[in-house]
């Protein structure tokens, strides 16, 4: 309902009939009533007076402060309004207004028929002439109607040929082409036909003798209006006289037939029988129920009796007392007129009393229609005069009718500014004067701004208003039908309301609200208003006294759902929203009960069941907000059936989807499910469950429901069963915890909502009603999305650029150092690989869904929502069972590389909107710990507003990584028998493996081979061991660094290519040592499209292994070595014997330069194995072992030097650092330099010596032979190494150079020379000390010593000898003689005299030694003076010369 049918001056207004004519739409026709309505207010100073002599009664020039105001209506007023005339004269429309649509003129004819002016040149004409045949048969229907006008809207007729346009028709142009008078213009045209009219209304009233109260028995047929639109009245029965016949007018005499044949009958004829223009262009007027039983009311006294006795003066025909029915107001008449009076006549009599009574109801008529035509100072002069009759003759309703009327002059004559004052009839009974009411604002201390008439009003009225409920609700022979009471309360108590809203003052603002129904910008809210009068509570007990009676024979179902939607409308800007919401839910039960009938007896009419969709074929033609379902036009309502539900539920804190009405359109867009507003949505939701009452709540919304299936209305039973099914639940996200998630509803209720859902829902599909659609009942659908992982063969692995051989100082894979970080041989990021997909590749998600309801969910399709890269998901439907979560497998195939993110999915439940569901990992739970204490809807406001004391409601997103299309490559075949091996140690075999690319698009051009065998494991865990010596974790190194067991043999990189669909094939050599059993081939390839060196970013490679189960046998075994010096020279000859080649390269092996190396090698093969074993010098042996035998080799191999025996030992490993410690033991310094000796010279003499095997016999075979088991023991390193300092002595005569020979003869007591050579081997200077040591030959020792009376010399066994540079040697020479013979030995040593010191300035090309080496050096202790000896001593023999 609008705001206009409960303002305080409705009984001013005039009530105007807009209908259409001719063909028009229904949305053409609301906007041109719209235009109409903008000027319904028209000031009589506008108005021009019409010039006839005889209808100038209601002339404007008397009073042009005044005005009119119009109520425009598109349906005929209901028969029980039309009965309270002529009491409430506002109730009958006095004006038709005809619209036609300009724009249809000339497009088709608006009848079939010929016109009766003649010939139309042109269609428009045509059906000009035709509109105004059709104004001549609204004419004929509706008799009782002042004035009839027909406007063209939208029409401008050609200047050049002009349509001649009848009378009674006008011609509005366009509105582009319109002034701002137009419409005003037009109103002011009709307002003054229709004042003219009024007085030939008001001369019939003043000719009447009685005029009966409403709801009672008429004194006169038709007065009532029951004829107001009759088929059976005459032309000649019109009450306007403008185009009528001249002859026939209305008779302004106190009785006569023409009087009765004119005067209105009280129902109507039957809605159905109305004439609305042309068929499909008209909208359908509002639907009317008949009265079910009479509203009249007998005669409960004598003088009633005598009234309606005395009234009769016409006795009614035979045939209108047959058609009378009983319990109507024509049945009642026909009773009361059997009944006569038994009084006299004479002053005070009955007669005088009855022609008092009639003469002052008729001024209050007449009174009422001064009011309606704006002279209001007329009228309020008419009311006065009305209003002291009817007191003196205790006629209370029309006393109480007067005084409401005079009230609103008043008001009226306020609102324009016109002072006045209060009449003495409006005054209380027991202070009659004006002085007394004049002096009360100003005791109370009121505003000196306001003027004393209105304060004096204000004052007044309160008390006014109550005495007029009260005389209408006095017990006597009349009562006021409870409609015109009702009505009157809720008007009453609006203006109240608009007094109490304008802060208790009556001002512009107050008088703007009650006139007007302008209204205020401030809302009210429950804070009390202890100091504005009349208070709130005063208003709200005053307003349901209109509350009506629930018994149906005293109000029809309309009637009562107006009533109560005035009541509610009041409440509500009283801000009384929870007796508001009493008052709807009252109305709603009301409106239930009233469709189901309407829908029975329309069904019944047509001929089908009550049960079948009526109406819904009212919503297929287009009303989407209930107004179909009424067959209300749009104009009729503001916002809809939904909207009033809406508010209904609201007040109660139903839990909706969204907090308001949710339009129906079809555009299933994903507007209102970002994560944003379901998260807004749900904290709302939240509050709204803790306010108000559950219980409550679930009634409210099965009445709801309940309406839109007596309707019936799809949109509203879609939506307040899921509305009912989303309040009834938790609203929680259930954890491990198990909360309690379970709704409060019963099963069977659960299983009866859904199912009428999905009826409705497939209905409104068969209809073609797709729109339609329920909302889903549970935000935490989704509860986890998360991506199978691929399978290992097609994971994307990333890397970064700078990990790729190109890029990097590394080569290819075989040759990369394996000290060198391999990115290829780690296990991958398990995060990174989890959320890496690739293009045009399907990927598979799990989608946990949940069900906190007792019944099964069948969700038609779900599909998954992603942002980013383009990608497509395929579509799947489940069935989700009562109280579980259930997981659902869906695949999807993104199209395109970069990034993508899944944030949710699109679900379609059956008989709910598809729509976006964000992802809810966690549990949830509202936090009702704090309890805040708040009364009404601005508490559930600041809940809402307020931020949630709970945990955060996050919503989760899964972020991929979507790479280019890469090609997929398996292993196609490989020569090796079921992937296993067969080898000996030391033996090396090459297998092949051809690799196959399943793509058809994509090519691989990056092939990356890494290896991995079961001997690097134990390796690397001994590399880690702290108590590992530097040799040991060297051997290690040595071991992973230049033993490998599998590797890539070497191609050309352009090789490293597969083409779509295509093969390649590469070889792997493999090596057999101990401790492998097992080897795997890893293959990382991938396409990158653009050279290694353009990668800006990172790549993905795919990996595909080949596992090789290997078996190593024992071949040539190491079983014991040993080494020793050469004591003499070994011809040639006997190496020749031992099977040495290349032997006469060297004609004998000296001891300085050779030592010799003893093997025992064992055959562990069972086959005959041959050995062949190379040395640097080119000497080779070769040695035939049988099948486990262990021969004894013996293999000549060069001594050696080396510059610093105590240099630290190296790592392989260049990250690694420990090579710097020497070992986590305690050892001393000798210790380590011989650790480091054994340590440089097993080096060196590994380097100088190889060795192989080959099979004799079997299969052929051939390979190493690991010497790297030999350990030397410091025997074997004096045998091998050369000293830093050589030693030569040798000795001679005089004449003749000595040398070192054995057998050396010299004679005795003849002069000699001993020569002492010193050779610097090293890179310093030396400061040496020769020491000479002669002894005799095969003696003991303290006998071979005593030899000074045998020996002697020239100067001193020891010297001190000059620096010897480095790389230099120099001679000693000593004089010596024997003085007896036999044999004698010369041995020497050298030894520093003192250490060498290197200068600071050191040579340019010299680099300086770092702290860390000078730190190293400190662990072989501090540096003392050395002491060499002459391996070898000088063997002299002594003879007699003779």
């Amino acid at each position: 309902m609008s705001l206009d049918s409960i303002l305080p001056v409705a009984p001013a207004r005039v009530r105007a009939l807009a209908l259409p004519i001719g063909q028009i739409k229904r949305d053409r026709f609301s906007s041109f009533v719209q235009r109409l309505n903008e000027e319904h207010v028209v000031h009589l100073r506008d108005i021009t007076a019409d010039g006839r002599p005889n209808r100038n009664m209601f002339s404007p020039l008397a009073f042009p402060d005044g005005a009119m105001f119009y109520d425009l209506i598109t349906y005929v007023p209901p028969p029980s309004h039309l009965a309270l005339a002529p009491f409430e004269l506002f109730r009958e429309p006095l004006a038709l207004i005809a619209i036609a649509d300009g724009q249809e003129l000339e497009n088709a004819a608006f009848s079939k028929r010929q016109s009766a002016n003649g010939y139309a040149p042109t269609m428009a004409e045509r059906n000009i002439r035709t509109l105004y045949q059709e104004l001549e048969d609204l004419r004929d229907a509706y008799p009782k109607v002042l004035t009839h006008q027909v406007l063209i809207f939208d029409y401008a007729p050609h200047t050049d040929n002009a349509i001649p346009i009848p009378e009674g028709i006008k011609i509005i142009p366009p509105v582009e082409h319109s002034k701002r008078t137009t419409i005003k213009t037009v109103m002011c045209d009709i307002s003054s036909l229709l004042l003219a009219e009024m007085t030939t209304l008001a001369k019939s009233f003043e000719g009447m003798t009685a005029i009966d109260s409403p709801g009672q028995a008429p004194t006169r047929p038709g007065l009532n209006g029951s004829s107001w639109n009759s088929d059976d009245a005459t032309p000649a029965a019109r009450r306007n006289s403008q185009y009528a016949v001249p002859t026939i007018t209305r008779s302004v005499s106190s009785s006569g037939t023409v009087d009765r044949g004119q005067a209105r009958m009280s129902m109507p004829v039957p809605f159905k029988s109305l004439p609305f223009g042309s068929g499909n262009s008209t909208p359908s007027a509002r639907p009317t129920t008949p009265v079910r039983s009479g509203l009249s009311h007998p005669p409960t006294t004598f003088d009633d009796i005598a009234s309606a006795n005395g009234s009769n003066l016409d006795v009614a025909s035979p045939e209108h007392h047959a058609s009378s029915r009983p319990g109507t107001a024509e049945s009642t008449k026909a009773a009361s007129q059997d009944k006569v009076s038994v009084q006299g006549f004479g002053p005070g009599g009955l007669n005088e009393r009855w022609r008092n009574k009639g003469r002052g109801r008729v001024t209050i008529v007449v009174g009422s229609m001064y009011l309606q035509a704006g002279r209001w100072i007329d009228a309020l002069k008419e009311l006065i005069e009305g209003a002291t009759v009817a007191k003196s003759v205790n006629d209370h309703l029309w006393h109480g009718k007067a005084l409401e009327l005079i009230t609103i002059c008043l008001l009226l004559l306020g609102w324009v500014g016109v002072e006045f004052q209060v009449p003495t009839v409006c005054l209380p009974p027991n202070d009659k004067t004006i002085s007394s009411i004049s002096k009360g604002p100003e005791a109370e201390g009121g505003d000196p701004n306001q003027p004393k008439y209105l304060r004096n009003l204000q004052t007044l009225l309160p008390e006014l208003l109550e005495r007029i409920i009260g005389l209408y609700s006095r017990i006597s022979g009349e009562q006021l039908p409870p409609l015109s009471l009702s009505e009157s309360i809720v008007r009453f108590c609006s203006l109240l309301t608009a007094l109490h809203l304008g802060e208790g003052r009556l001002g512009k603002e107050s008088l703007d609200s009650i006139v007007i129904g302008k209204l205020p910008v401030k809302e009210l809210t429950t804070s009390p208003r202890l100091a504005v009068a009349p208070p709130r509570a005063q208003i709200a007990t005053m307003l349901f006294k209109a509350f009506p009676s629930s018994a149906p024979e005293l109000l029809t179902t309309v009637d009562r759902s107006i009533i109560l939607s005035k009541i509610a409308v009041v409440l509500g800007l009283l801000g009384y929203h929870r007796k508001k919401a009493l008052v709807v839910r009252e109305l709603v039960s009301v409106l239930i009960g009233g469709l189901v009938e309407a829908r029975t007896r329309g069904a019944a009419e047509v001929g089908i069941h009550p049960a079948a969709g009526l109406v819904a074929l009212n919503a297929a033609n287009g009303h989407g907000n209930g107004a179909g379902a009424l067959e209300l036009g749009e104009g009729d309502i503001e916002h809809g059936i939904d909207a009033f539900l809406g508010l209904l539920c609201k007040v109660y804190g139903v839990v909706s989807f969204d907090g308001a009405v949710r339009e129906s359109s079809g555009d299933s867009s994903r507007i209102g499910d970002t994560d944003e507003s379901v998260i807004s949505r749900i904290q709302d939701q939240s509050s709204d469950r803790y306010f108000g009452f559950k219980n409550i709540k679930l009634n409210i919304l099965r009445a709801c429901i309940n309406f839109s299936e007596a309707l019936p209305d799809f949109n509203g039973v879609l939506k307040f069963s899921s509305d009912l099914l989303r309040t009834a639940g938790s609203g929680v996200a259930p954890g491990p915890r198990r909360e309690d998630a379970a709704p409060i509803i019963t099963r069977d209720e659960q299983v009866r909502l859904i199912t009428n859902i999905a009826k409705t829902s497939s209905l409104s599909q068969r209809l073609g009603l797709g729109h339609l659609s329920a909302e889903y009942w549970d935000e935490f659908l989704v509860r986890g999305i998360t991506l199978d992982p691929l399978s290992p063969t097609r994971t994307p692995i990333p890397h970064s650029k700078n990990v790729l051989p190109g890029v990097t100082t590394a080569r290819t894979s075989q040759d990369v150092n394996p000290f060198i970080y391999n990115p290829f041989t780690r296990a991958p990021d398990k995060t990174a690989v989890e959320r890496s997909l690739v293009a045009g590749e399907d990927a598979t998600f799990r989608i946990t869904l949940q069900n906190p309801y007792e019944i099964d969910v069948d969700v038609e399709s779900i599909k998954l929502d992603t942002e980013g890269a383009n990608f497509e998901s395929s579509t799947a439907s489940t069935v989700i069972g009562p109280y579980r979560t259930q997981i659902l497998k869906l695949s999807g195939t993104p199209r395109a590389a970069g990034s993508l993110r899944i944030t949710g999915a699109i679900v379609k439940v059956r008989g709910c909107r598809e729509r976006r569901f964000p992802i809810f990992p966690h549990p949830w739970a509202p936090d009702t710990e704090t309890k805040i204490k708040g009364i009404g809807l601005a508490a559930l406001e600041r809940n809402k507003k307020s931020s949630s004391p709970g945990a955060p409601l996050e919503p989760d997103s899964i972020g991929l990584n979507v790479i280019s299309a890469q090609p997929v490559i398996v292993i196609k075949s490989t020569t090796l028998f079921q992937s296993s091996v067969m080898i000996l140690e030391g033996e090396r075999q090459v297998f092949s493996i051809t690799l196959q690319n399943l793509s058809s698009t994509t090519p691989a051009d990056l092939l990356l081979f890494s290896f991995q065998d079961s001997t690097q494991g134990p390796l690397q865990t001994a590399l880690t061991s702290r108590d590992a010596t530097p040799a040991e974790l060297y051997e290690y190194e040595l071991i992973l660094a230049r033993k490998q067991a599998l590797r890539l043999c070497k191609i050309d990189d352009s090789k490293r290519y597969i083409a779509p669909g295509s093969t390649a094939t590469f070889d792997f050599e493999i090596l057999g040592k101990p401790g492998l059993t097992n080897g795997k081939i890893q293959v990382d390839y991938a396409y990158l499209g653009v050279p290694q060196a353009e990668i800006t970013d990172e790549f993905h490679t795919r990996q595909v292994c080949l596992d090789l189960a290997i078996t190593v046998n024992a071949s040539v075994e190491l079983a014991r070595m040993d080494v020793l010096p050469i004591q003499g020279a070994v011809p040639k000859p006997i190496w020749g014997r031992l099977g040495a080649k290349d032997a006469e390269a060297e004609p004998s092996l000296s001891g300085e330069e050779y030592c010799l190396l003893l093997l025992d090698l064992r055959n562990a093969w069972p086959s005959d194995m041959q050995v062949c074993l190379k040395a640097d010098s080119g000497i080779t042996i070769k040695e035939h072992i049988l099948p486990g035998n262990t021969n004894r080799v013996i293999f000549p191999v060069p001594r050696v030097y080396i510059d610093d025996p105590h240099a630290s030992i190296p790592a392989l490993n260049p990250s690694r650092q420990r090579q710097f410690v020497v070992s986590s033991s305690k050892i001393t310094p000798e210790i380590e330099r011989g650790n480091r000796e054994a340590f440089w010279y097993r080096e060196k003499i590994l380097e100088k010596l190889s060795g192989s095997w080959r099979t004799l016999s079997g299969p052929s075979r051939e390979g190493g032979i690991e010497l790297r088991g030999i350990r030397l023991a410091p025997r074997m390193i004096e045998a091998i190494k050369i000293d830093e300092v050589g030693i030569e002595v040798s000795i001679g005569n005089t004449q003749t150079e000595g040398s070192s020979q054995e057998g050396n003869t010299i004679y005795v007591d003849e002069f000699a020379k001993i020569r002492v050579v010193i050779t610097n081997r090293m890179d310093e200077p030396i400061y040496p000390t020769l020491r000479l040591m002669p002894s005799l030959c095969h003696r003991p020792l303290n006998v071979a010593l005593d030899f000074t009376r045998k020996f002697a010399w020239n100067g001193t066994l020891q010297q001190s000898l000059p620096l010897v540079e480095a790389k230099s040697r120099t001679e000693v020479l000593v004089g010596v003689i024997v003085l007896c013979r036999g044999e004698f030995e010369i041995s020497a040593s050298v030894e520093e005299t003192q250490l060498w010191i290197p200068p600071k300035n050191q040579p340019e090309g010299r680099r300086e030694r770092s702290e860390m080496e000078i730190m190293m050096d400190a662990v072989l202790g501090a540096k003392e003076r050395r002491v060499w000896h002459s391996r070898r001593p000088c063997f002299v023999s002594v003879r007699d010369r003779g």
